[in-house]
Formats: structure tokens, C-alpha cells, sequence
């Protein structure tokens, strides 16, 4: 393609990509998928998927066009569907629509559907054209591709910390870190994910939520506590269930009795193996089984050092406080037994840096870490 064809491309699919990520936190465990339909430089139509089980953007994009469809260019960030599903394969509704071309941002890695959308297309004589804008298109689905790859939910560590890496005083008092635009931006981040995880000592120290709080509402995530003894006191937060789903994963040798309190209230309970510590492959086994596609881990400094050691963090994102904590007894967002060598240390890729308030996020994607389909 000429640069002017490739402008007039990735004009749309970042429409389409617009599209898309408007319905960020309801589609799981369905992609976000946006699509727009374009004949002769003027938009015919436009949709986006917006819940599992209800159409997929191609088909909202292809009603609002209607006939005129006819010769039109469908602009999608994700490779149309081959199979019945819970819905008709979309590939059928595009060759009804007689549509002519067919641009894509990336294909789908589920194995139902990889490279049989655009194969079915060709058969039907449309011409189509693949990885526009894909790095954007991959990144808006990253926990969707993660999961098909490799069968575990993607994990996104997030902490809150001073200048001088302190979470907390000595006394546990943590309110607040961060200002309130970064706060908000949490609970952005919760609504976006399928479930968010602490261990036993943040949700009973904070006595956490663990909840979606804006403004306009929002998904609550399922929230998963790690509590090896299953000693989790039976009157805070997380063990109501009327707002929000709790699963709690423990070790095998836990008291009975309290297992049945806990379900009686709502909370679901998975046990693990022997211990002494919860298994962290069954935990996440466990969520990638039940459609959890991503996880946001917002726990305290013990079992961060463990997710990062066994290599279960794909991005890391630290909202930093332009303040000096200090105190050698303050915890910190990492810790567990550290490195002998700077070397050693985990390190971040493709960085980026944002500014909510007056404090700063920085993310990255860690080096050390299970890169299967990453």
C-alpha cells in the first residue's frame, strides 16, 4: 500500500479502535471489537461489541449502513468470526452485506476462528487486508490474546507508593498515598478487569472494598483473596456478597466449619493442594478455567515478590506520590528476600509514563516473566 491508501486506513481503524475500547469492562470474556463501514470516504455506519452473547460489531456497523453497504470497505480491529457461537458467524453477515473489501487490525488468535474469518472472506471474492494499526488493535485486547494463548488470566500488578517506594507507614496507614485523580483512575482500572487480588493481610488491614467506585457506576470485579489458613475474620467487607463476587483460595488442610460459614454468606472457596502456601498455578488455572481474563493484583509487598518471582506479572503499573515517607519499618511494594546483585533485578520494557493529578504512572511489561503468547 502507498502511503495515502495506509493514511485513509489507519484514519478508520482508529475510529474503529474508538469504538472499541468505549466498551472497555463489558465484554468479557468477548474481545473488545469495534468496526465501521466506508464507501467512498463517507461513514456509512459504526458498532462496537458490547456484551457476550449480543452482536458483534460488524453486524451493529452493517445495520446502521444498511443497503448501502453494497461496495463498501468494512473497517474491524479484530478478524470476523467463522463459527456459531452464541451468535451467527459474522463472516456470513459481511459477504450477505456485499461488502468489497475488508480491513482488519489483527487476526483472532481463538482457535475457532485463526485466519478461518479471512479465508472464508477470500472465498467469497472480498479482498482483504490485514495488520492495520495491529500493535494498537493487539495491545486493546491483551488479556483476550493472553488467555487464548496459554489458558491464564493476564495479570497487571498495581501499587501505590511515595517517591521513596513506601507504601504504608509502620502503623499500616495507607490513606492516601496517591490524590484523587489517581484514585479515580483505579477504579477505571477495576471496572476494565474480570477479577482484582489481594492476600489475607490487605483485605483485613485496609478491610479493602475491593470494589468499582465512579462516578457514571461500573463493573465490580470478582475479588480473589489468598488465605492459606482460610482465617479470614467473617466480618469485614469482602465476605459480603450482595455487590460483589468473593473467592477465597486456601490450602487443603483448612478447618471445614469455616469453610461452611464462609459459603453460607455467598463466598466461593477453592482449595489448592497441601500448602503451606496457596498454589499460585492452581489459583490462576483455576480463574483462566472459569473465563477470568484478567487480573488486577493490588496486594501488599509479600505476595507481589512471590507473583513476580514465579513469574506470573505481565505489566506492572505503579502510581508514584510526589512525597518522602521514610522509616526503615515502612513496607514497600515489593519485598520478600530482594536480590543480592542489581542485575538481578526485575526489569520493564516498552515504558510509559502518565500523569494523573499530581502524581505520575509508570508501566512496563517485566522481562522475567512467563512469555507464552505474551
Amino acid at each position: 500500500m502507498d502511503r495515502y491508501v495506509t493514511d485513509i486506513h489507519e484514519r478508520w481503524m482508529g475510529l474503529a479502535l474508538d469504538l472499541a475500547g468505549a466498551a472497555r469492562g463489558q465484554t468479557s470474556p468477548n474481545p473488545l471489537v469495534g468496526a465501521v463501514v466506508v464507501k467512498d470516504g463517507q461513514l456509512l455506519g459504526s458498532g462496537a461489541h458490547l456484551k457476550a452473547g449480543t452482536p458483534h460489531a460488524e453486524v451493529h456497523a452493517l445495520q446502521m449502513a444498511g443497503r448501502a453497504a453494497v461496495g463498501s470497505t468494512l473497517y474491524v480491529t479484530l478478524e470476523p468470526c467463522n463459527h456459531t457461537g452464541r451468535t451467527p458467524p459474522c463472516t456470513e453477515k459481511v459477504i450477505a452485506a456485499g461488502v468489497s473489501r475488508v480491513v482488519i487490525g489483527t487476526l483472532d488468535p481463538d482457535s475457532r476462528v485463526s485466519g478461518e474469518g479471512v479465508k472464508r472472506l477470500q472465498e467469497a471474492g472480498i479482498i482483504v487486508t490485514t495488520g492495520v494499526l495491529e500493535a494498537a488493535c493487539l495491545r486493546l485486547n491483551e488479556a483476550y490474546f493472553h488467555h487464548r494463548r496459554t489458558g491464564y488470566p493476564f495479570v497487571t500488578m498495581k501499587a501505590a507508593v511515595t517517591l521513596d517506594g513506601k507504601t504504608a507507614t509502620p502503623t499500616g496507614d495507607s490513606r492516601w498515598v496517591t490524590g484523587e485523580e489517581a484514585r479515580l483512575e483505579v477504579h477505571r482500572l477495576r471496572h476494565s478487569h474480570d477479577a482484582v487480588m489481594v492476600g489475607r493481610q490487605t483485605a483485613v488491614q485496609d478491610r479493602a472494598l475491593l470494589t468499582t467506585r465512579l462516578p457514571e457506576g461500573g463493573k465490580n470485579p470478582v475479588r480473589v483473596i489468598l488465605d492459606s489458613q482460610l482465617s479470614i475474620p467473617l466480618d469485614i467487607p469482602v465476605t459480603d456478597t450482595e455487590t460483589a463476587a468473593t473467592w477465597i483460595f486456601c490450602t487443603d488442610g483448612v478447618d471445614e466449619g469455616r469453610e461452611a460459614e464462609l459459603r453460607k454468606r455467598g463466598v466461593s472457596v477453592f482449595r489448592t493442594g497441601p500448602g503451606p502456601r496457596v498454589d499460585l498455578e492452581k489459583v490462576f488455572q483455576t480463574l483462566g478455567s472459569k473465563g477470568i481474563l484478567s487480573v488486577l493484583s493490588e496486594a501488599g509487598g509479600e505476595l507481589n515478590a512471590s507473583l513476580l518471582n514465579e513469574g506470573w506479572v505481565n505489566r506492572v503499573m505503579f502510581f508514584i506520590a510526589p512525597k518522602l515517607l521514610g522509616g526503615k519499618d515502612s513496607p514497600t511494594a515489593v519485598e520478600g528476600a530482594g536480590w543480592e546483585r542489581m542485575e538481578q533485578a526485575w526489569e520493564l520494557d516498552g515504558v510509559e509514563m502518565h500523569r494523573f493529578g499530581q502524581d505520575w504512572c509508570v508501566t512496563g511489561l517485566p522481562r522475567q516473566t512467563r512469555r507464552e503468547g505474551s
